[in-house]
């Protein structure tokens, strides 16, 4: 008699998808009610953004995109840094289908307002924005502790080092990895109260943070680490055409010009001009 013939038995298979999704996978209802978690890990604790299909963005919407920073990196609202977010914005002047119009730093993450083509153009225009502004944060960082900062040559910076808030110690070597753990997260503008909003809350973000009562933020008007120097419709600033005088040795962020109705002009209808002593989220329309 001869031997009993092998049999293949059909073992289920596993498809991830692009959001980490199983598919093949006849179970993972019951997997699912048994508390098993599916998908793609979070990357921290502090990780928030799912990794879903976003939302469809149309040529006459804008958008509020909020990019947090690592938590091995500490204060952000430093001159070395301001300038090297200011090469990423240089870096995205050359994308005309994603343009960032505001933008605000600070201490541990970022604010943008940004206008773009579509929801392709949009991420793409972040993802070059990302990639060049971590390799210039992680420049900066390292550079030693020279007075000039990574701006002066090789030999007066000395070793490069920097400072690891995470583990509260110096570290020998320029610092490489990433700077943005988490996906941005984004949120549509399409009515004119939530562009002035979104304007108040980009540019007076560091009001809400209590930025403006550090020592030398004292008699401030605006924020330096921000673009609100080039905005027209500061409440103080009137209807003058020129924009408001800054120091020589001061850099500007490098924005374009809103192309959308809504932060062109429609934002005005949301509520009128906003004060530079606006304190956005706040329930007081400002603090003296």
């Amino acid at each position: 008699m001869g031997r009993a013939r092998k049999r293949h038995v059909q073992q289920s298979l596993y498809f991830g998808d692009k959001n980490g999704q199983r598919r093949g996978d006849p179970n993972w209802r019951r997997r699912r009610r048994a508390g098993v978690k599916l998908g793609r890990p979070p990357k921290g604790p502090r990780s928030s953004e799912r990794h879903k299909v976003r939302r469809t963005l149309g040529p006459n919407q804008a958008v509020h995109v909020t990019i947090r920073i690592t938590d091995e990196l500490e204060r952000m609202r430093t001159r070395d840094v301001f300038r090297a977010v200011r090469w990423a914005t240089i870096a995205m002047a050359e994308r005309p289908s994603c343009r960032i119009v505001h933008l605000s730093i600070q201490h541990n993450h970022l604010h943008l307002l940004v206008e773009a083509d579509d929801r392709m153009a949009l991420a793409r225009g972040m993802q070059a924005f990302q990639i060049s502004a971590a390799k210039h944060i992680n420049v900066a960082v390292s550079a030693g502790r020279s007075k000039d900062g990574w701006w002066a040559n090789r030999a007066a910076r000395g070793p490069q080092r920097w400072w690891n808030a995470k583990t509260r110690a110096w570290t020998d070597g320029r610092r490489k990895g990433s700077v943005f753990p988490d996906r941005y997260h984004q949120e549509i503008i399409s009515t004119p109260r939530q562009a002035r909003n979104a304007l108040c809350y980009v540019l007076n973000n560091w009001r809400k943070h209590r930025e403006d009562q550090r020592e030398l933020a004292a008699g401030w008007l605006i924020d330096p680490f921000s673009s609100g120097w080039a905005f027209g419709g500061w409440e103080e600033r009137g209807d003058s055409p020129f924009a408001w005088k800054t120091r020589e040795t001061y850099e500007p962020m490098l924005t374009s010009y809103p192309q959308t109705w809504l932060l062109r002009e429609g934002w005005r209808r949301g509520g009128g001009p906003i004060s530079i002593h606006e304190v956005p989220s706040a329930r007081t329309a400002a603090r003296a």
